[in-house]
């Protein structure tokens, strides 16, 4: 059993020599040993860096008006821009430094030397850049601590600081050569675990002079309670990792480099081997054409990955329609999920880089700001213009097959049908193919049709590599057959609900649905009352995991499987699900009883109540995983973020259910057949294949159903009138994944995501939200079908098809 490694006792000793023994590890694999550097282990890369800038023997303005000069390349990680709060609290300047500005600093060499200058620079630069791969000289560390290339014309002593975070997962770095005098480390990135464990490598000459302010528990050699007596201890890492580390993870390390090397050979096997994977990527996906000649993606490289020494295996890249007009990083990363690949997207925590690249300037980082965007959000376009880009990287546990799956599923989303673009395949027994089980780990350089490029030549991208994509073998099908689904019959009234061009006739609700378990089955009706967050236990409950994490069915599709029925005389909700006994769940709780519990909804909080054990165990029969259902607090009140709508007044604020948005959604049948004419396809026989209107309808998981209008007119209305109730529109829904799952056997098939995002282009909408603007509930109100609905245009917007005897102002009758 390890212990605490700042005891004596022989389980603490054990486990502190252990702890020593991995630091002679870490030092070894970047060939280098105690004599020259200390490893201080952090709670990750960001940590170190941190310690660096709040220990770094800054000098603040003298006499002379000399300082210390925090200089860092702009393509670096926020971790390392963030430094320079720290610097200038200490009365430090920064300078951002551009990359190509370094490559002309380094061929003009030093222009002031002042030996006896004892003013102390840090420069910080990325072995590579974790936007676009990019690979720095690791010869810039001894060209600026030796004073041969300055980042800065100032005299003094520069310390050089290579992040080197993203260099070293899939690379070797010997800092017997490259002696930088910190280098942040993340193991996370390394092996994939422990999460939240890094260390600093610290040049042991570097060391003395670094100054700590704080000291936590097993730092201190001696110190008094009562006085301001403080003696640090030897070592560096004992003097700077606060308090008991993570010594269980830091073992774990051992175990994670035993395992890279018997799986891999080494970290010049991984660099060959990704490298190989990410040149081979982007050749292909730099070949892809439209058929009028335009380009399928825009890549941001500062190389043609002719070398691993000057690009790793990163590819930045947005993806163009055939018109050269870039579509959100956002669409692109919920088709590839259809597709089970995961991608980065974003500005990937590098401002500097994703501006170079992406050609953004200053003013338009602010205007994204005021426009709503942050990083990290789905925010990809302002005014057509991207806020950031997609990623794929590749790691020593990338294969072949990993590279093809994403450049067929970029063909199979870009260039129907994917039969007429097919993905470049090594021959058998070729660089590159793949190997038999059997077989050991020997990653070689792959092949573009068949023919390995001179490692010095161009990257190839005119129309010798586009023969070979065109005598390929033929690109695999990533589209699976429709599921049987059950027949649906059209009813009068949604043949009625189809025209297209219609006039602005009148506008009827046709059907209504709520979903009483947020992700679960629709429960219709013909009439229900309304409640102040909607319609009455509409999203009132959902599943949630052992963890009490909502699930949804991006995560469970099953989830669509399980029927609720709610009996309002009994006060019971009735659930159902094929191959289950019915099981009823009261509507209320019990006070007495029930369990309070905290969830999160679309990062809110929500207070909740545990329905109890009983419909757990049938969840978690059904579903085949721990799961519990929980239900809103009647006395807990969710508000609605939405702006307020002109005219309500001050204090009215909606409430919301467990819903993602707003209280209602609504959805428009000309919408719905116009989508399904864009799905329409003929077999080889001439007879086409629908998608049933009902298994349309159903996929958007609307509570309103109307028709009488134009598709797509609803994002035109400003506010509707349903009967006696009135509601904003808050403007449309951006569509997720969820729409590809049928609503009926819960299989997934991406074409209808597909179709509405090429149909529709930009942000994927359908449907739009409502919000009541006003409700009394002093007696009953109720939403019936057959009831007229009257839409309020937005201003400026007149219903063109109406005589003009019968316009009214912004009102469609």
């Amino acid at each position: 059993m390890p212990g605490n490694p700042h005891s004596q006792n022989i389980s603490s000793k054990l486990t502190h020599d252990t702890v020593e023994q991995v630091r002679y590890r870490i030092l070894a694999h970047f060939h280098t040993s105690p004599d020259d550097y200390s490893v201080v282990f952090t709670a990750g890369s960001t940590a170190a860096l941190k310690l660096v800038a709040e220990a770094f023997p800054w000098v603040s303005p003298g006499p002379e008006s000399l300082r210390s000069l925090f200089c860092y390349l702009t393509d670096n990680h926020t971790s390392v821009v963030g430094m320079r709060t720290v610097a200038r609290a200490k009365n430090v300047i920064f300078m951002p430094i551009r990359p190509e500005d370094m490559y002309l600093a380094e061929k003009q060499g030093a222009t002031t030397s002042d030996p006896d200058c004892q003013l102390v620079h840090l420069f910080c630069y990325p072995a590579q850049s974790n936007f676009s791969g990019t690979r720095y000289p690791l010869s810039w560390i001894g060209e600026v601590k030796s004073g041969q290339t300055c980042p800065a014309d100032v005299p003094g002593k520069w310390y050089v600081l290579l992040d080197a975070a993203s260099y070293v997962s899939t690379s070797p770095l010997d800092l017997s050569v490259h002696q930088a005098d910190f280098v942040p480390l993340s193991f996370y990135k390394i092996f994939g675990f422990p999460t939240g464990l890094g260390a600093l490598l610290v040049h042991n000459r570097v060391a003395p002079l670094l100054r700590k302010t704080y000291f936590g528990g097993g730092t201190a050699a001696a110190y008094l309670a009562g006085e301001d007596f403080y003696i640090p201890r030897q070592s560096v890492a004992e003097r700077f990792e606060d308090g008991t580390i993570s010594f269980l993870d830091v073992i774990a390390l051992k175990h994670g480099f035993d395992a890279l090397e018997r799986l891999t050979g080494g970290m010049e096997n991984i660099k060959q081997h990704t490298f190989a994977l990410a040149q081979y990527t982007y050749t292909a996906l730099s070949s892809l054409r439209y058929p009028n000649g335009a380009p399928v993606v825009r890549i941001y490289s500062d190389s043609e990955f002719s070398s691993p020494e000057v690009q790793g295996p990163i590819i930045n890249f947005n993806v163009l329609d055939d018109k050269g007009i870039i579509i959100g990083y956002s669409q692109v990363e919920k088709m590839a999920s259809l597709y089970n690949i995961q991608v980065r997207t974003g500005c990937f925590c590098n401002t500097g880089a994703c501006q170079r690249h992406l050609g953004i300037s200053d003013e338009m980082v602010k205007k994204h700001l005021q426009a709503g965007h942050v990083c990290g959000d789905d925010v990809d376009l302002v005014d057509g213009q991207p806020t950031g880009s997609v990623r794929v990287s590749f790691g020593y546990m990338s294969t072949l097959e990993d590279a093809q799956a994403f450049l067929k599923f970029i063909i199979a989303t870009r260039l129907r049908p994917p039969s007429s673009q097919p993905v470049p395949q090594p021959a058998p027994g070729e660089a590159g193919a793949p190997q038999a089980e059997s077989e050991p780990w020997n990653p070689v350089p792959v092949t573009v049709g068949g023919r390995r490029p001179p490692p010095q030549e161009d990257t190839p991208t005119g129309s010798g590599l586009q023969d070979d994509l065109l005598t390929a073998v033929e690109a695999v099908s990533l589209h699976p057959p429709l599921p049987e689904a059950t027949r649906t019959w059209e009813t009068p009234s949604e043949k009625a609900a189809g025209v297209l061009d219609g006039d602005c006739g009148p506008h009827v609700l046709t059907n209504l649905y709520l979903y009483p378990i947020k992700s679960c089955a629709a429960f219709e009706v013909t009439k229900w009352p309304v409640g102040n967050q909607g319609l009455l236990y509409d999203r009132s409950w959902m599943v949630v995991n052992h963890n009490g994490i909502c699930l949804s069915q991006k995560q469970e599709p099953r989830l669509c499987l399980i029927q609720p029925f709610i009996d309002l005389q009994q006060r019971i909700m009735v659930i159902k699900a094929k191959g289950m006994e019915p099981i009823e769940v009261p509507l209320e709780e019990n006070g007495e009883r029930a369990q309070i519990c905290q969830s999160k909804v679309c990062a809110d909080r929500v207070n909740t109540y545990d329905c109890g054990e009983k419909i757990s165990s049938w969840l978690t029969k059904f579903l085949g995983r721990p799961c519990h259902l929980i239900k809103q607090s009647s006395n807990f009140q969710r508000n609605a973020k939405k702006k307020q709508h002109q005219g309500q007044s001050a204090g009215a604020t909606a409430t919301l259910s467990l819903v993602n948005e707003a209280q209602y959604l609504l959805v428009n049948r000309s919408s719905v057949l116009e989508l399904q004419q864009q799905l329409t396809t003929s077999d080889e026989n001439g007879k086409e294949e629908l998608f049933p209107m009902k298994d349309l309808i159903s996929r958007f998981r609307a509570n309103i159903i109307t028709n009488g209008t134009r598709a797509f007119e609803e994002e035109k209305w400003d506010e509707i009138s349903i009967g006696s109730l009135h509601f904003q529109v808050l403007g449309p829904c951006h569509r997720c994944q969820m729409i590809c799952i049928d609503q009926q056997t819960g299989q997934r098939n991406q074409d209808v995501f597909q179709k509405l995002s090429e149909y529709r282009e930009r942000k994927v909408n359908f449907g739009v939200y409502l919000m009541h603007t006003s409700l009394d509930l002093s007696s009953p109100r109720f939403l019936s079908v057959g009831s007229q609905v009257i839409p309020v245009l937005k201003e400026n917007i007149e219903c063109p098809n109406l005589p003009a005897s019968e316009k009214h102002p912004n009102v469609i009758s």
